[in-house]
């Protein structure tokens, strides 16, 4: 499927991004950085396949290093840098390193394995090799303008194929059935695949955080509950709506606009310079003063872009602030076993713009519907 124009990086926006992880490799005081962990090459290179790796120099610079599976589509891919085509990653990469004549290097440790490590440590004698860190995925939380294009459109496309299915029919069918519908949607309006397996979830089965969905027949009086997304470009949407199957009753339309007050709040802190902490802080407020608070089971938010899950993680402990151009979520929930549960979340961009007010990707209505 071709990309919607726009949503994929072409060669400036990859070597701007190689410049800015360089940057950060000058100012910790290091030579170059040897990239193994595919999300990170995808992100510096372009290239899609799975098997690569990069030798990234602090000016930049760099080779790409893949196998001849896929060489021609390493030429279609990866502008800008030389591509050397070996079986041998690390072997070859301890070879450039050593051959730079440079000594301080970089490896992204936390996803080597050990014994990868190893090869690379003892085929590189002369270099001194230390942990990266995750500074690759700390360069990634900030999205530049082909990021935030293909995070739009997944999101677009996530919201309007929901609203289709929520056009009905809907009691009667089963959670697969309905939850398959809804993928297919997405697939038809353009996305390349899902997010990620979708969570959909009837009756007291909402009460399940992640409920995997099975045969269970929807019935009027339901509540629904839909976690989904599209992936365009290699980015993902992540949306969640419940909705009422018919009419809500009293204790349905409580807890829906307790999980509505929190999640507003939530959002609304999502702002440039603010405390990550903060909004965990806010939204958890709302659901305490409500009386949910002990119903509330799951993380509060994530970073999203080419992972469903990446930095930074909403949580009291993370002693952040936030940056312009982080996509989040916000998800808070409550779920009360035995009974059924709500959750409400968006895929939010933190702006710049005065006086810095979140855009919501997933632009979706989050009042409760009572719907056939």
């Amino acid at each position: 499927m071709t990309a919607p124009l726009g949503t994929t990086p072409g060669a400036d926006d990859l070597a701007r991004r190689r410049r800015r992880v360089g940057a950060a490799l000058s100012k910790a005081g290091r030579d170059g950085l040897v990239v193994t962990t595919l999300v990170n090459v995808r992100y510096l290179t372009g290239f899609t396949g799975s098997n690569g790796a990069l030798v990234l120099h602090a000016d930049g610079s760099g080779v790409f290093l893949t196998d001849g599976r896929y060489r021609d589509q390493a030429a279609q891919e990866v502008p800008g840098l030389e591509h050397v085509i070996t079986r041998d990653l690390v072997g070859v990469a301890a070879e450039r390193i050593t051959a730079s004549g440079q000594t301080s290097w970089a490896a992204e440790t936390h996803a080597l394995s050990v014994d990868a490590h190893a090869l690379l440590v003892e085929a590189a004698p002369a270099v001194t090799l230390v942990p990266a860190g995750r500074l690759v995925e700390d360069a990634r939380t900030i999205k530049d303008d082909t990021e935030v294009a293909a995070l739009r459109e997944a999101c677009r496309i996530s919201t309007e194929a929901l609203e289709g299915l929520w056009a009905g029919p809907l009691v009667g069918r089963t959670e697969r059935d309905v939850a398959r519908d809804l993928e297919w949607r997405m697939l038809e309006l353009g996305a390349e695949a899902v997010a990620f397996e979708t969570i959909l979830a009837s009756g007291p089965n909402t009460a399940v955080p992640h409920h995997h969905p099975t045969d269970r027949v929807l019935q009027p009086g339901d509540l629904l509950k839909t976690d989904f997304g599209a992936r365009v470009s290699g980015y993902h949407a992540d949306c969640t709506r419940t909705v009422v199957l018919g009419t809500a009753d009293a204790w349905q339309r409580e807890v829906h606009a307790a999980v509505r007050a929190s999640q507003a709040a939530g959002v609304d802190v999502l702002r440039e310079g603010r405390p990550v902490a903060e909004s965990d802080t806010v939204a958890r407020g709302v659901l305490a003063d409500a009386g949910w608070l002990e119903h509330f089971t799951t993380g509060l938010g994530h970073g999203v872009g080419l992972e469903i899950h990446e930095d930074p993680f909403i949580a009291a402990s993370h002693a952040g602030t936030l940056a312009s151009r982080t996509t989040l979520t916000m998800e808070p929930g409550i779920y009360v076993p035995g009974r059924g549960g709500v959750r409400i979340e968006d895929t939010v961009l933190v702006t710049s713009a005065d006086p810095g007010t979140p855009e919501v990707l997933t632009d979706l209505t989050t009042e409760l519907l009572e719907i056939a």
